[in-house]
């Protein structure tokens, strides 16, 4: 059976990162059957999550992994679709992936309200003598990493400007269709679940949240999509 590596649920979210959501949903979508390891993340083959081991096939990033799901085992994400939609599709997909989740990283892991609230968790299974020093040098990298993408240069009210900027564009180009592209989901809404419902993770105390709130289309899209391909999540509460 395909093996998909995670973190793991958290916030109520299929997944605390937004790229393993994403390959768990494109599972779900492909509804081939699969189990989860949250205990891989030291073998990453490229020290990031998520990857899958499909049958001895180890493959790392997200995007590739829908490639390959798509190569091997015959699954068309994009049945129906094609042309300017499918192109538009793949900006949308990454301007969320390269440029919003600089933006509610630097919320979750920069901001200490949120931190505490959040990411902190991350190491509590670390033994207590080490665990300041971990977390510490964890939180360290990864500001020092937004620095060097760019996000991390800019005042937090920057920040807030261009994410919401992103919000209102995915809103826009959502309209008052059920998913992206129209009435059948596609590849890419894999992508923009995960990063809408990541923006509305009620954990997080941040403009972002309040802003993707204010967009009702969003909302209910986040909703649909729960209800989709994670019910026992909605269930569970989780869409807040």
């Amino acid at each position: 059976m395909l093996t998909l590596y995670t973190f793991g649920r958290a916030f109520g979210l299929p997944d605390g990162s937004p790229f393993v959501t994403k390959a768990e949903t494109l599972l779900r979508m492909a509804g081939l059957p699969y189990q989860s390891n949250s205990q891989g993340m030291f073998k990453a083959p490229k020290g990031k999550l998520p990857y899958i081991n499909d049958g001895g096939t180890v493959l790392a990033d997200s995007t590739l992994i829908r490639f390959h799901l798509e190569q091997r085992h015959g699954i068309d994400f994009d049945a129906g679709y094609g042309g300017e939609a499918l192109a538009m599709a793949w900006a949308v997909e990454k301007m969320l992936e390269e440029h919003l989740y600089f933006a509610t990283l630097h919320a979750r892991w920069v901001r200490d309200d949120n931190f505490e609230r959040g990411p902190r968790h991350f190491f509590d299974a670390i033994p207590l003598p080490l665990r300041p020093l971990v977390r510490w040098l964890v939180r360290r990298k990864l500001i020092k990493s937004l620095h060097a993408q760019g996000m991390g240069r800019h005042g937090e009210a920057d920040i807030i400007t261009l994410a919401n900027r992103d919000l209102d564009a995915v809103s826009t180009l959502l309209g008052d269709k059920p998913y992206l592209l129209g009435e059948r989901p596609c590849g890419a809404d894999a992508t923009v679940f995960a990063f809408i419902g990541g923006a509305l993770c009620p954990v997080f105390e941040t403009p972002i949240r309040r802003h993707a709130e204010s967009l009702p289309n969003l909302v209910a899209y986040r909703d649909r999509m729960l209800a989709r391909f994670y019910p026992e999540l909605v269930r569970g509460g989780a869409s807040g």
